[in-house]
């Protein structure tokens, strides 16, 4: 029988919620009651407490439910809410910390920046109180972007271990505070943000550790052969260098000065500072659970807290899903056990049965929720996640091998909606989980993320991933859509990505739609099967325009997989390792059946959801023809719906590959699809209805084809031609002709 989060997440608020033991069945629980600003200990209707307060209150409860209401409003936090074990559920019981009815409360580490001042230029500017160093800006609750300027080609912004050069080109180097502005660099499926500490004509230096641990030859990251760090070989650009004063130049742009101590502001059109509230998250964390049991927080929203470590000399060193490395130094280790997750709104600690539901966690300068320490039991379910900095849930820890009372195990993600998400920290994913067992990860919505939706395991080729804590997890009926979206420069990753040996995990039943769809690079899947997953079954799933693979593995060495009974509208090749199988897949597909359409409906956390149906395809029973062939890329293989395999020609002025329809026909959409090794680019795709192509309409494709170029052609045509306007070859993976 199918297990799902629902039914875990029901069954274990079920748990949490039911009557204490017979002896104790009449008693009523004890209500009490907080407020923004309530003072005392009634802690009542009337004369409602703090938070702190009604927490104290709550521990002298005996031989009853504790029920603690907080009524409508902001609750300023100067630091968390703690609750230990003392707040924990007694004999059978459960404490709640809940919305009051019709109330929407907010635990916010946000501080108002006011006394803004207008400037000749247009910008306003505002002190920030002391001990407050403003990451983030939100004005009228729009998140404002750190000025920024333009990428720096490795040519000019060469990187090494010591530092790097471009500070002239730059015009760093005239720049009046620099140390105040950071370097942001995207490598692979890697960020990484350090702040500048110095320059030296042409060379600037960062701070330290950020920049050692995001360089090579510390032997702290894994694994070995991993080649992505800032002076590795795939190192391309700076994608952009913030937080300086001469790039202050887009409305809706800031700058902290750490030396005036102000934030100066660019406002957006029909913004008027001198009554917009203007908010920079200040505390950490807004609440913490550390070693409870049975306690349930429904109803709370969590609003404007900090994620600090950036702001330091650790920087951002990003490793994997938004973990990252810190310390100056550290055990030598390949398989990611001493990474640092990010600081998180809510964080639960060695936790059992903790339900968290009902909450909203929005405009964050770091996670939602953290459930880490061996925290088992416990459930996420039916909260909103967006506007974070970092990603919406991080589940389970990096340790491969815990004690079983620090194994991750039995914890649920459900019905919750996830969108905006790694808006700074664009290596974060919506939900991770790190090494845990029998966890239900079900019914979410992801939408709009610029790295992989869910990842679930750790510890790459590593000893440790083979043989670890994972195992019957399951990734089931969740709806991700537009994740690993192109403008954020992250690559190799995807919708569902997994890592280590797990034996028993399911991925099921969910819907996939525009992964990676438009990227530049082929290395944007579905369903990835990294480094070592192994054990895993892949089965009715719908996934539909992705930039690479439906279902991917990385290498052989990922073992007895099977994918079978999915829908999907490429092909793949076969998986590969010991035991790995692909049955009965429906693949290739240019229009998605009623059964896959109800399976992707069903998807995600709002019932019945859209379902974008495929447009069907021209080309696959269209006369296919090139200028030349080089060797065994023929024409057809643009239109054998594998996305891996590539058409050429030879190098020659004007070469061309061209469908022929068989009769004039409607073209209204034109997908081209590059061959990443051999990219083609600036050329013509021209549609006529004569084999001489005298009446043809033409559009020209500046630069690189991307997966895929969509064009928008709306014209009548037998021939679809795409050709070169120069001397090259043309080099073509998949085209799609949409009536």
């Amino acid at each position: 029988m199918k297990l799902t989060s629902l039914a875990v997440a029901l069954g274990t608020t079920a748990a949490l919620l039911s009557a204490a033991p017979a002896a104790q069945a009449g008693a009523a629980p004890r209500t009490l009651h907080a407020a923004p600003h309530g003072s005392g200990s009634a802690c009542s209707l009337g004369h409602p407490c703090s938070l702190q307060d009604a927490r104290d209150a709550a521990r002298t409860v005996r031989g009853r439910d504790v029920r603690v209401e907080l009524a409508d409003g902001t609750y300023t936090m100067n630091g968390p809410l703690e609750l230990g074990p003392a707040d924990s559920g007694r004999d059978g019981h459960t404490v709640t910390w809940a919305a009051a009815p019709g109330a929407e409360p907010v635990l916010s580490g946000g501080r108002a920046l006011t006394g803004w001042a207008g400037n000749p230029d247009g910008t306003w500017t505002a002190e920030a109180p002391e001990n407050i160093t403003p990451r983030q800006l939100f004005v009228d609750g729009v998140r404002a972007v750190r000025a920024r300027g333009d990428s720096c080609p490795a040519a000019v912004c060469d990187a090494t271990q010591e530092g790097m050069t471009g500070a002239r080109a730059t015009g760093i180097a005239h720049w009046a505070r620099p140390t105040d502005a950071e370097a942001v660099i995207r490598v692979r499926w890697r960020a990484y943000h350090c702040r500048i500490t110095g320059v030296s004509g042409d060379v600037m230096t960062f701070a330290q550790p950020c920049w050692a641990n995001s360089a090579s030859g510390t032997d702290r990251t894994g694994p070995a052969w991993d080649t992505t760090t800032v002076d590795s070989p795939r190192y391309s650009e700076v994608s952009f260098f913030e937080n300086a004063r001469e790039l202050l130049d887009e409305p809706g742009e800031f700058v902290w000065d750490s030396g005036a101590r102000t934030v100066t502001y660019l406002p957006r059109a029909g913004e008027n500072m001198r009554r917009a509230r203007t908010v920079t998250p200040v505390t950490e964390n807004l609440l913490t659970l550390d070693g409870v049991h049975d306690v349930r927080v429904t109803g709370i929203g969590f609003a404007y807290a900090a994620y600090r470590q950036p702001s330091t000399d650790d920087g951002y060193a990003g490793t994997q899903a938004g973990l990252t490395l810190t310390g100056a130094t550290g055990p030598a280790d390949h398989a990611g056990r001493h990474y640092t997750k990010p600081a998180a709104a809510l964080t639960v600690r060695g936790g059992r049965r903790v339900v968290v539901d009902h909450a909203a966690f929005t405009r964050l300068g770091g996670a939602g929720v953290v459930f880490e320490h061996g925290t088992q039991d416990s459930t996420l379910a039916r909260s909103r996640f967006t506007d974070l900095s970092s990603g919406a849930a991080y589940i389970g820890d990096t340790e491969p091998l815990p004690t079983a009372e620090l194994t991750g195990a039995r914890n649920t993600v459900s019905h919750n909606t996830i969108r905006r998400t790694g808006v700074e920290y664009t290596d974060s994913v919506g939900i991770w989980a790190g090494y845990e067992a029998e966890t239900v990860i079900d019914h979410n919505t992801l939408d709009d993320l610029p790295y992989s939706g869910i990842s679930v395991g750790w510890g790459w080729n590593q000893p440790e991933a083979r043989n670890s804590a994972l195992r019957d997890n399951r990734i089931t009926d969740n709806r991700i859509t537009d994740v690993m979206r192109v403008a954020y420069d992250q690559h190799d990753g995807g919708a569902v990505y997994t890592q280590g040996a797990q034996p028993g995990t399911v991925i099921s039943g969910n819907y996939i739609n525009r992964s990676a769809y438009g990227n530049t690079e082929r290395d944007g899947n579905g369903i990835y099967l990294d480094e070592q997953s192994s054990h895993i079954a892949v089965t009715r799933n719908v996934i539909t325009r992705v930039g690479y693979k439906w279902v991917s593995n990385w290498a052989d060495y990922g073992v007895d997989n099977h994918a079978t009974g999915n829908w999907t509208d490429t092909a793949a090749p076969a998986l590969a390792g010991t035991g790995s199988t692909m049955t009965g897949n429906r693949t290739g597909l240019d229009l998605l059946p009623a059964e896959a359409l109800q399976v992707a409906s069903a998807a995600g956390a709002g019932g019945r959801g859209d379902v974008e149906q495929l447009r069907p395809d021209l080309a696959r029973t269209a006369t296919v023809t090139q200028s030349s062939t080089d060797g065994t890329a023929t024409a057809a293989r643009a239109t054998d719906g594998d996305t891996t395999t590539d058409t050429r020609t030879l190098a020659e002025p004007g070469a061309w590959w061209q469908a022929d329809l068989g009769t004039v026909r409607r073209v209204g959409q034109i997908e081209v699809w590059n061959n990443s090794s051999m990219t083609t680019a600036d050329f013509d795709v021209r549609l006529a209805t004569q084999a001489d192509f005298s009446d043809a309409t033409t559009v020209h494709v500046t630069g690189r084809a991307l997966r895929p170029t969509v064009l928008t052609t709306d014209t009548e045509a037998r021939f679809v031609r795409i050709e070169l306007t120069g001397t090259g070859r043309v080099a073509l993976s998949h085209v799609l002709v949409h009536p």
